[in-house]
């Protein structure tokens, strides 16, 4: 009697669990109007229990795929990042709850090139790494980052400050962690980017105008290269204004109203070792338009290699005139990516040497490292060309650029040139000190000369001197000058050997 009364026992207690799983599958798979159903089947005939278990898995496996299909809505399948659609949502809730939020907005600066270098697999982990890291610096914040495709990143910060330039400073904050460097596969790689800032709801009072408009501040920040721009009203009407921009600047070329001015290069002796052909521009009644404004649009505009050539055209015929009055230096011009991926650039150059009567060795063409981003064994072979027809190479803007130390071997360089960036903070800074005496050292273990820009006080001065370091460019040196005050300038300083 006993042992019937447990066998019973643990017949209900099995019946109650599986009862129990039963109800909770049916709960768990969404389908709660089949509870009272499967409570009678259990009361009645529990043996009909487990043919619940078909519809349930059916039930539970939609609900699964359902939820799985959500996530991958709102989830880059990339970096774990939410998505365009899932900080689309999180600004809509922002913008309904009158909340104020920031939205900073990254794009990676000629992402696109690097990858082609590198190769898709290495740009996808360059990309999951910009993603952990500027994920690890928003949790302080309790920000949202988010992958909007390809190289752009968002950030959606709540609580930002008020003042602007507070607002600046965290975005530079966003933007220094990426710029931060990356050592992947030997190389040491610097990622730049353009960042653009808007605020919910100072700047757009809904989610769709507040990404429109970081994207415009973004869009500036490229065009300026200012590195962050933050949003200011009216900067839509932005287009307009840089077509009748482009539309003056093609004139003045052809008007030759754009001057060339020219800085001097010295050494510690005082001796010039060359100019560098610096490019400005008046607006006729507007007044002076910023370099990196106008050179920025003719870069993105297509109107560079017109530029180009008439920068490279004043230089060259100035380098004659000079000759010509017995004063003998070289004359650096700046080129882009743009004019040294141009069938028939090097042999131009070389043809207008020529034409003006000038040695190849009086002119200097400064590049950067970037333009083996663009198309590498393109740009190689024209430098090459340059190089054997006795045009001397200067590599501008070092330590600024991608995998530098690396490249720099690969570039017919004979000249290595210090960004200002880190020069002109090297007493301040020890950090960039020890960059400024690294880098001497290194060019000169590869036979370059060094020349520091943006030399501006004494002291800076001496610190390149002890360093090492050649020549030094700046405005304790001098300013960019007009050819006619340069000459003045040149006299009694250069001559020719002749004329000694």
């Amino acid at each position: 009697m006993e042992r019937t009364s447990r066998s019973a026992l643990g017949s209900d207690r099995a019946g109650f669990a599986v009862r129990a799983a039963v109800f909770l599958g049916v709960g768990f798979a969404g389908a709660a109007p089949l509870v009272p159903l499967a409570d009678v089947v259990a009361r009645h005939a529990p043996v009909l229990l487990p043919l619940f278990g078909v519809p349930i898995a059916v039930l539970f496996a939609a609900w699964w795929f359902g939820r799985q299909r959500l996530r991958e809505g709102v989830t880059d399948g990339l970096t774990g990042l939410p998505n365009r659609a899932a900080l689309h949502l999180a600004t809509v809730q922002a913008a309904t709850a009158r909340a104020r939020h920031a939205l900073v907005l990254i794009d990676l600066d000629r992402f696109r090139s690097l990858n082609d270098t590198l190769g898709h697999l290495a740009g996808d982990r360059l990309l999951v790494q910009v993603a952990q890291r500027l994920q690890a610096l928003a949790a302080e914040t309790g920000a949202l980052v988010a992958r909007l495709g390809g190289d752009e990143f968002a950030v959606l910060v709540p609580e930002p400050p008020e003042e602007s330039a507070a607002l600046l400073r965290l975005a530079r904050g966003f933007a220094a962690e990426v710029a931060a460097p990356i050592q992947f596969g030997g190389l040491q790689l610097i990622l730049d980017s353009s960042t653009g800032v808007a605020v919910l709801p100072d700047h757009a009072p809904d989610a769709e105008s507040l990404l429109r408009r970081a994207d415009i501040a973004m869009v500036h920040a490229q065009r300026s290269r200012s590195g962050v721009t933050l949003y200011q009203p009216g900067q839509e009407e932005d287009t307009p204004l840089r077509l009748g921009l482009l539309g003056e600047l093609r004139r003045a070329l052809d008007l030759g109203e754009v001057q060339v001015h020219y800085q001097p290069k010295v050494a510690f002796d005082g001796s010039v070792v060359g100019l560098e052909a610096l490019v400005r521009w008046t607006r006729a009644g507007r007044g002076p338009v910023s370099p990196e404004e106008f050179v920025g649009l003719a870069e993105s505009s297509g109107l560079m290699p017109q530029l180009t050539d008439y920068v490279l055209e004043a230089a060259v015929s100035q380098l004659a005139r000079w000759r010509a009055d017995g004063i003998e230096v070289p004359v650096a011009v700046n080129i882009s990516p743009r004019d040294v991926l141009r069938s028939g650039f090097a042999s131009g150059v070389a043809d207008r040497l020529e034409r003006h009567g000038v040695p190849a060795g009086a002119l200097q063409l400064e590049i950067t490292e970037r333009l083996l981003l663009e198309d590498g064994q393109r740009a190689a072979e024209t430098l090459e060309e340059l190089r054997g027809h006795g045009v001397g190479m200067s590599l501008d803007d070092f330590g600024t650029g991608y995998s530098s130390l690396v490249r720099l071997r690969r570039l017919p360089v004979g000249e290595l040139k210090i960004d200002r960036s880190f020069v002109s903070r090297m007493v301040a800074d020890d950090h960039d000190a020890a960059v400024v005496r690294c880098s001497v050292q290194l060019a000169h273990s590869l036979g370059l000369t060094v020349v520091a820009e943006g030399v501006e006080d004494d002291e800076t001065w001496k610190r390149l001197q002890g360093m090492g370091c050649d020549a030094v460019q700046g405005w304790l040196v001098s300013k960019a000058m007009p050819a006619e005050q340069a000459t003045a300038w040149l006299r009694g300083r250069v001559t020719a050997p002749h004329q000694r």
